[in-house]
Formats: C-alpha cells, sequence, structure tokens
C-alpha cells in the first residue's frame, strides 16, 4: 500500500470524522444529587415553611439539592402503599405512628443516626422510641410528637358555671350542660386522625385496650370496650350534633373557632390559628390536660417520624439531612415555627423556653409521662397501622351510636381486627 496521500482523499477523510465527531454526544456533566421528603402540610403552615428553608440551606451547605413534598395527611397511606409497590418515589418519608412497622421490610435501618443523636442529645422518650424500634432494628428516626390536650372555651364554662373536665365521666355531665347552653363538645366518630386518636385514649383510661400485650391477641371483646361505646354512645346523643360522624381533622378546630363548640380533644391548632388571625375568641381559648378515667390518664399522641426507603440511591444523603434537621438551632427553630406544636422526642430538646413563656402551654410538656404508641400495652405492629388507617376503632362506634347493639359493634371490630392481625387489611386505608 502506497504511503502517499493525496490532497482530495485528506479532506474527505476529514471531513468524514469532522462530522463523526458533531455527531458524538457531549460528555455529561456531573449532575447534582437530589434528596427527597414527603411529609404532611402541616396544621401550622409556618412550621413546613421552616422545614423548607433547612432544606435550603441543607442544600447549600451539602452541594445537593434537598426537596420537601407535601401532600394532606389523610392521602399519605395510599401514597406510601403505591410507592413501595412501585419500588419508586421519594428517599424519605414521613412514618407517624406505626409506618415503620407496616413497612418494616421496605424501609433502611436507621440505628447509627438514633443511636447518635440519642447520645448526643440525652436520649430519647420511651414511647416515641418504640413507635420507631421494630424487631429487626431501627426503621425511622423520631421526629416530633404532638401533644393531645383538651381545647376549651373558658367563657363558655364560665357562663354555664363549671370548671374543665379532669375526667371523661365529667366530660360528659359537663357537655351535657354545655349543649344546652348552646355549645356542644366536639369528638370525631369518622375518618379523621383525631377519631382514631382519642378512642386510644379515652380506652386506656377505662382499662380497655385493643390487643393483649403480646401484640398479637385481640382485645376488643371487653366489658371495659363495652363501656367506653356506651360512653360514645350518650356523649353523641347528649353532648354533642350529628355532624361528628363526618368530620375530617380541622372539623373540630373550625366549631371552637367559630363559637359554637365549648371543648374538643384537639392539639393546639385552633388556639395558634386564633393568634395568627388576630381572632378576638383567641382570649378565650384555653387548654387542659386530656381526661382521665378509672384506669388512670393515658394519652396516644401523633408520633411522626422519618423513614429512608430500601430503594432510593440516595440514603447516605438522607440521613445527612435528618442530622441537620437535628441541629439544636435547627430544631428549635422549627419548635418556634409551629408555636409549640412540635415536641421534641430527645430530652434535651424537651426544655425549649417556648412552654413555659404562654401559660396556655404550660401543660403541654408533661403528657411524656403519660403518652403511649398505639397499640399499648403491646407495641405498635403491622396490625396497627392497618386498624388505623382503615378507620375501625371509628368505625366501630359509628356503628354502635347509629343503633347497632354493643356486643355486636364489638365483635364486628374483632373480626375486622383478627385480618388486620393476618395482615388482609389494606395498608393503603
Amino acid at each position: 500500500m502506497s504511503g502517499h496521500v493525496t490532497r482530495r482523499h485528506f479532506l474527505r477523510t476529514s471531513a468524514v470524522a469532522t462530522a463523526g465527531l458533531a455527531l458524538a454526544p457531549a460528555p455529561a456533566l456531573a449532575q447534582k444529587r437530589e434528596v427527597t421528603f414527603l411529609s404532611w402540610n402541616h396544621f401550622v403552615p409556618a412550621a413546613d415553611d421552616e422545614l423548607r428553608k433547612q432544606a435550603e440551606a441543607f442544600s447549600k451547605q451539602a452541594g445537593v439539592t434537598a426537596r420537601v413534598d407535601t401532600i394532606a395527611h389523610l392521602q399519605l397511606p395510599a401514597k406510601f402503599a403505591a410507592e413501595a409497590q412501585s419500588q419508586s418515589g421519594h428517599d424519605m418519608i414521613f412514618a407517624a405512628d406505626a409506618n415503620p412497622y407496616l413497612y418494616e421490610q421496605q424501609l433502611i435501618d436507621v440505628g447509627d443516626v438514633v443511636g447518635e443523636l440519642g447520645t448526643k442529645y440525652g436520649g430519647w422518650y420511651p414511647f416515641a422510641a418504640e413507635s420507631c424500634q421494630t424487631k429487626s432494628g431501627w426503621r425511622a428516626v423520631p421526629w416530633f410528637w404532638i401533644s393531645f390536650p383538651a381545647t376549651y372555651n373558658m367563657a363558655h364554662f364560665k357562663q354555664a358555671g363549671l370548671e374543665y373536665p379532669k375526667t371523661w365521666a365529667e366530660l360528659l355531665s359537663h357537655g351535657k350542660i354545655l349543649k344546652k347552653q348552646g355549645n356542644p363538645v366536639g369528638i370525631a366518630i369518622s375518618h379523621c386522625a383525631d377519631a382514631n386518636t382519642t378512642f386510644w385514649s379515652v380506652t386506656w383510661c377505662y382499662g380497655g385496650k385493643v390487643l393483649e400485650a403480646d401484640s398479637k391477641t385481640p382485645a376488643i371483646v371487653s366489658d371495659k370496650t363495652a363501656q367506653v361505646i356506651e360512653w360514645y354512645k350518650e356523649l353523641y346523643k347528649d353532648a354533642m350534633e350529628p355532624e361528628v360522624l363526618s368530620w375530617d381533622d380541622a372539623s373540630n378546630n373550625r366549631c371552637i373557632l367559630a363559637g359554637k363548640c365549648s371543648w374538643i380533644h384537639n392539639p393546639i391548632s385552633p388556639y395558634n390559628a386564633a393568634l395568627k388571625e388576630k381572632m378576638p375568641i383567641a382570649d378565650d381559648i384555653n387548654h387542659h390536660p386530656s381526661p382521665g378515667g378509672p384506669a388512670g390518664i393515658h394519652s396516644a399522641p401523633p408520633i411522626g417520624a422519618i423513614g429512608i426507603w430500601k430503594f432510593s440511591k440516595n440514603a447516605d444523603v438522607a440521613k445527612d439531612f435528618i442530622r441537620f434537621l437535628f441541629r439544636k438551632e435547627n430544631f428549635d427553630a422549627w419548635i418556634v415555627a409551629s408555636n409549640a406544636f412540635n415536641h421534641p422526642p430527645l430530652r434535651h430538646f424537651a426544655d425549649h423556653p417556648i412552654w413555659a413563656k404562654n401559660p396556655k402551654f404550660a401543660m403541654l410538656p408533661k403528657e411524656a409521662e403519660y403518652a403511649h404508641p398505639r397499640g399499648w400495652p403491646g407495641r405498635p405492629t403491622d396490625a396497627v397501622q392497618r386498624i388505623q388507617v382503615n378507620y375501625t376503632l371509628p368505625d366501630m362506634l359509628a356503628k354502635a351510636v347509629n343503633g347497632m347493639p354493643t356486643k355486636r359493634a364489638m365483635e364486628w371490630a374483632q373480626e375486622q381486627i383478627v385480618l388486620a392481625v393476618k395482615g388482609q387489611l389494606k395498608a393503603s386505608g
């Protein structure tokens, strides 16, 4: 072969090579990693504003993009189920209550983060820890809990010549008087989170339970539960309005802010809303500890946590984001943004001055002394979360107040609980 290259051959081959270079894709630029967090629409919107602000600060510091998406809390079960099924979606989720157990096999172990934070900040409250530590490990990091006191209108009680109720039995007797005055009490018996929360509390206060201490054996059919159902039936008939059967989680807030309801079992969100909107009724609204019963005072506060899906490709960044949120200056700012709504699950964060500054908040942190995770006296389980998201307990009450015999209502609930224990109630609700 000749080594001589003509000018024409050179130009032709050079053109082909140049065209090839033009068609070749440019080298990919390094893409910034993105970590995504699916949470709820907070009842105090300023808390979500602060969370997004901290996500932005973390993004700049870590050289990543941290995105917070929020949706209505009642939409979360279906969304979680869809992401677990498709093995795609967000990296992090707001794993409230028994979700770490429901998705135990789908969430990574975060024991390293839990251990670091617990050692640094004085340890975790037991009821918060129990909600996240499954048999196979820590499936979420406890994030915050929400005190669930009674919220009442002092002017209504003063007009009726009543003090706030110390027991559920007293609430019933007071409620009869207040309803006649035109100011009924309000406890949801419907498909909303508040309905679940109150039922657990009332039931424990009367010595009842949904599951035995083994967390497997249904225990809803009992004289104690029957007593609770009869209490609900009388309260519904003589102290409440039928609208509680269709309430959502904002309905009781609206009822007390409208000046209609005299008493609701609810966190401090209506009071915070009244303050924000400069509503005159804020002066009349106050809080007192959740009532007790023959078996003492027991509370089932909502417990929020953060879990990381196993399918996430950004678990290391997600863990760092959690650590960032738990820096004391960040967590303190988040408490302030919520105006005392968000309670820390770590002991050293609980001495924030916000609760002492306002006398109407002073009793709130004490609820930690008598709080339990749902499922007590057993531990939270997959079954407990299925019972919750399918609203088995409020449905039992709704059937009873609408005329189903108490024994039959309990038996119906028992049937549903058996299905939940077998994993046969839908995880999506």
